[in-house]
């Protein structure tokens, strides 16, 4: 494969085959470096050399009644983690000033559980209220499931976009969830989009799908038309199904990154969970393929720190993204 001619199409306007898409996740690790400058020249072409920081806020954790097998808050985990209820408006606008202070351009409030109760929607509602007029930085929320109603309430509230990730691809979407279905997530995403909400939406690799689902996962969330794509890496937790499923290695992780950049070439790319434990020594090289990550941690998981990301990015040659407009 030449992959500075797959860079020349996509830029071009072509859209990759998932014959060609399977390709990227198939390459030999020796044409790695190769990839990544093909997913390179698509991401410089869109975004330059700008990383946008994002802030991710747990702010309900633990307690969910979805039976997702990865998942330390589900309903079938034993995971020690801190469980706690919701916090308060006065809370989240708080970390909203934390994370516009640490130079984020997204803060992501995000609670467990199927989908918002009055109490919960009220509650993001308000601290929305008081966030977005008063912080330079945009707004993004994860409740699970959402109504037509709720959704135009958080985007009358002043919520920019909404999160609910497809978690993997329709196939293999049963063998890690059986409280909901695909379909459903599917449902949530469109109606955040018909609210006038921007969709955050991509999933988690390293499940025990296979390479063709990772391939039909990008390709759903391209012709979902996502605004932004959230790929964790599996890490996987003590006390869930999943415990004991082995880890990406860097090189098949990189490849994957690059993969999601060529079929979703202008959707904002982001190295989500699992990045520090999936890449290790090589995650500088994935912002060569994504524009985003997320600093502070992740919703029950550390991540390296804000000061250990500035100086990854600025060392790599990249530049931190600010709030446009």
């Amino acid at each position: 494969m030449n992959w500075q001619h797959v860079a020349d199409d996509v830029m071009a306007g072509r859209a990759l085959a998932h014959s060609e898409a399977l390709a990227v996740l198939q390459a030999p690790d020796d044409e790695l470096l190769a990839v990544l400058d093909a997913a390179f020249r698509v991401r410089r072409q869109h975004f330059g050399r700008k990383v946008n920081l994002h802030v991710i806020r747990n702010a309900r954790s633990g307690g969910c009644s979805e039976d997702c097998a990865f998942c330390s808050q589900s309903a079938v985990s034993s995971a020690p983690i801190e469980q706690y209820p919701l916090q308060s408006a006065d809370e989240l606008v708080a970390g909203a000033r934390a994370a516009a202070d640490a130079g984020a351009v997204k803060y992501c409030i995000v609670t467990s559980g199927r989908r918002p109760s009055a109490q919960v929607l009220a509650v993001v509602c308000a601290a929305a209220r008081r966030i977005v007029p008063e912080l330079p930085i945009r707004l993004c929320v994860s409740l699970g499931a959402l109504s037509a109603e709720q959704a135009r309430e958080l985007q009358a509230a002043g919520v920019a976009r909404y999160n609910h990730n497809l978690e993997t691809a329709q196939r293999f979407f049963a063998q890690i969830c059986s409280t909901h279905t695909w379909e459903e997530r599917v449902a949530t995403v469109r109606c955040a989009r018909a609210a006038g909400l921007e969709a955050c939406c991509g999933g988690i690799l390293g499940l025990g799908e296979t390479l063709d689902d990772r391939v039909d996962l990008a390709l759903a969330l391209r012709e979902l038309q996502v605004e932004a794509i959230p790929v964790n890496l599996f890490n996987p937790r003590p006390g869930t199904p999943l415990a004991g499923r082995g880890k990406m290695l860097p090189m098949e992780s990189l490849k994957a990154l690059a993969m999601f950049r060529l079929v979703n070439p202008t959707a904002e790319l982001r190295a989500a969970g699992g990045r520090e434990v999936c890449l290790g020594q090589l995650q500088p090289l994935a912002l060569f393929a994504v524009n985003s990550i997320f600093t502070q941690g992740y919703l029950t998981t550390p991540g390296q720190g804000p000061s250990r990301d500035l100086a990854m990015l600025t060392e790599a040659g990249f530049e931190v993204g600010q709030i446009e407009g």
